[in-house]
């Protein structure tokens, strides 16, 4: 089955009553950067893994107090955090002798 965490499906004020934030927070967000909707024609679509990105957005300005331009910086680097544990877990499966067997499949990872 396909992962549809990146799937574009909720309109913007869907996606901001998820969220508990008005529309307009929502489209500040888009326009510092902070995230990226999918556009079909003049509608934002976001994903479930927007929205998370949001709920994150906002627990770090509610409640820890850090400004959009802090978050800017934290979610990056933890997006860099992110890529680099990505790319020492290839570079340790590349180095095994021996592939390592998925409990679940019985294949090779």
């Amino acid at each position: 089955m396909a992962d549809t965490h990146d799937e574009p499906v909720y309109v913007i004020s869907i996606a901001a009553t998820r969220v508990g934030m008005h529309p307009q927070t929502l489209r500040l967000y888009e326009r510092v950067g902070l995230v990226k909707p999918a556009r079909r024609g003049a509608n934002r679509l976001y994903s479930n893994r927007d929205i998370d990105r949001l709920r994150q957005i906002q627990r770090l300005t509610q409640d820890m107090g850090v400004n959009l331009a802090g978050v800017e910086v934290i979610l990056n680097l933890l997006e860099q955090i992110n890529d680099l544990q990505r790319e020492l877990e290839t570079y340790r499966h590349s180095q095994l002798p021996v592939p390592l067997i998925d409990d679940d499949s019985g294949f090779s990872k």
